[in-house]
């Protein structure tokens, strides 16, 4: 009969420590979806500032009601964060935030530097002020374009070197002048080791084509650099789920008579996909039928759903001709008045169109159901269309995670 070996009875089990969570700055927040992705990461807040109010008070209706993890966060500081104070922040493991990207925005008056909105100048000045053991700041695309492409490399520096600071009076260019020669001085030694990545969303499982620049940057002592996390998701993998095995439509129960036409040399791209043996290792993009499914139709079932609500008025023109059921929508977007036409609406298969829901716009940006949205329809539309998607937050702070707690 098998006895077990007495050492091992007697010996006691290996104690097993369990990681600290780490503690982090939020900064610019809106309505969350940044700090929410961190959250899921076991990242506590110790501060989450933001100056507009309706997306404060979304925070505060959240914490009210209890809904996690926001139930867990300080109370939101709003208020300009040129007036925050990093005294009691030495050191922090993360500052994490994204400067508002109305400057560089391609629906945007494109002000970049030049427009007050720009923020980044207080992302730097957190970085100096608090030394964060990391950092995560991220924005649009348009800030990637040729135009500003010396104002990128502006941000970078500055990153890279935050004690080196303007001086009085100097102009953005002579003191990008003179970051470039300190960085090319030998001997020259990084303050912070930073990393950048334009990533669409929809690669990472989001429902939505949304381009966004992130800029990752460790410490120097941390001897740490960060490296994007690999794509998860592509269009090729839908093409083949939806028009080689059809398993889309199968699995949502769509009729060949109320599918879309097929795409003209579908089949040449199917030859090849499959020739090539692709996407054994990625999953099809997620659809906007994929995210709205399961809810029921706002106009023929009103208010069965939390902020589900059907909103009239929808209309397409030129350039804007809202997001085909079948593939991931188009990026949600913020105007200066609330929806910008177009942009948030749903194109039904039949060529009729209707405005997203906040439920919906909250799905595609991969807000948690629980979520709870404060304001008029236009002001949480504004909210929603300025926020980082939770799950591509969470794939972001998840492979920045890793490396601090390593």
């Amino acid at each position: 009969m098998y006895k077990q070996p007495l050492t091992s009875a007697l010996q006691e089990p290996p104690l097993v420590l369990a990681p600290r969570p780490l503690e982090s700055i939020e900064l610019f927040a809106g309505a969350g979806g940044l700090a929410l992705g961190f959250s899921s990461n076991d990242v506590r807040h110790r501060a989450v500032v933001e100056w507009n109010t309706h997306a404060c008070n979304t925070i505060r209706h959240n914490k009210q009601h209890q809904v996690a993890p926001i139930s867990h966060w300080p109370d939101v500081t709003e208020g300009d964060v040129k007036h925050f104070k990093y005294d009691a922040f030495d050191g922090i493991d993360l500052i994490t935030g994204g400067p508002p990207c109305q400057p560089f925005s391609m629906g945007g008056k494109h002000g970049g530097f030049l427009d007050e909105r720009d923020m980044f100048p207080q992302a730097v000045r957190a970085v100096r002020e608090a030394r964060p053991r990391a950092f995560v700041f991220e924005n649009v695309q348009g800030l990637t374009r040729a135009a500003f492409a010396d104002y990128f490399d502006y941000i970078l520096l500055q990153l890279e070197f935050p004690s080196l600071t303007a001086k009085p009076k100097e102009q953005w260019g002579d003191h990008l002048a003179r970051l470039r020669k300190w960085k090319n001085k030998p001997g020259a030694v990084s303050e912070y080791r930073v990393t950048f990545k334009l990533v669409n969303a929809a690669n990472y499982g989001v429902p939505q084509k949304r381009m966004r620049v992130f800029f990752v940057g460790f410490r120097a002592d941390q001897d740490k650099l960060w490296t994007p996390p690999a794509e998860t998701h592509s269009a090729d993998a839908l093409l083949l789920s939806q028009w080689a095995s059809g398993e889309y439509w199968e699995r949502h129960k769509v009729a060949t008579r109320h599918r879309p036409p097929r795409p003209e040399g579908v089949e040449k791209k199917i030859r090849t996909l499959v020739d090539a043996d692709y996407g054994a290792n990625l999953l099809a993009w997620k659809t906007v039928r994929d995210a709205i499914c399961d809810l029921p139709d706002p106009e023929r079932h009103p208010n069965k759903v939390q902020a589900h609500r059907f909103q009239p008025g929808a209309r397409a023109y030129v350039g804007h001709t809202g997001s085909p059921l079948d593939e991931p929508a188009k990026a949600l977007k913020a105007g200066d008045h609330g929806v910008p036409g177009g942009e948030n609406m749903l194109r039904r298969t039949d060529g009729s169109m209707r405005y997203f829901t906040v439920r919906e716009s909250a799905r595609i940006q991969t807000f948690p159901d629980t979520f709870l949205f404060e304001g008029t329809w236009s002001e949480v539309m504004r909210q929603l269309g300025n926020a980082v998607p939770v799950r591509l937050a969470s794939v972001i702070a998840e492979s920045v995670c890793e490396l601090l707690r390593k």
